[in-house]
């Protein structure tokens, strides 16, 4: 599982997806919200209703007392993806790039890209509706 945030309009949006790419947990907070601390409610309902699940791959900023939390109580293993100092530009990270593909697959939802949302329960109730559609075309699509 891969965890990360995205940054939109005062607002963070975090996700934990499968190796599919598929939506497991969201949660969505204000822009002020460390990615720890937002981290911290994540993982647990990850834990809540994913039980199963023993390790996630997290981005930079879900380093610290996160990672001893998540193996200590939360008995999962939180492995971080750092990007390298040395390198300039972009650069593909291993595991991380599933998360991204997974907001490109949101972001053509012209809701979600915009965030007409004034409530982050209704953002993240946006998401998983978009996760829905992004589902049920794949389950559509005519064999080849």
């Amino acid at each position: 599982m891969t965890s990360r945030g995205q940054w939109i309009n005062g607002r963070k949006r975090h996700i934990v997806v499968d190796t599919l790419g598929l939506l497991l947990t969201v949660m969505v907070t204000a822009a002020s919200v460390t990615d720890r601390d937002a981290g911290r409610t994540l993982l647990a309902r990850l834990r809540e209703r994913h039980w199963r699940i023993t390790l996630v791959w997290a981005d930079g900023g879900y380093t610290g007392r996160l990672v001893d939390l998540a193996r200590d109580i939360l008995a999962i293993a939180l492995g971080v993806v750092k990007r390298s100092d040395d390198t300039t530009g972009f650069v593909v990270l291993p595991k991380r790039w599933l998360v991204e593909r997974t907001f490109a697959w949101l972001m053509r939802s012209r809701r979600l890209a915009r965030d007409y949302e004034t409530r982050t329960d209704t953002a993240e109730a946006m998401i998983r509706w978009s996760m829905s559609m992004v589902m049920s075309r794949r389950l559509a699509r005519r064999p080849r």
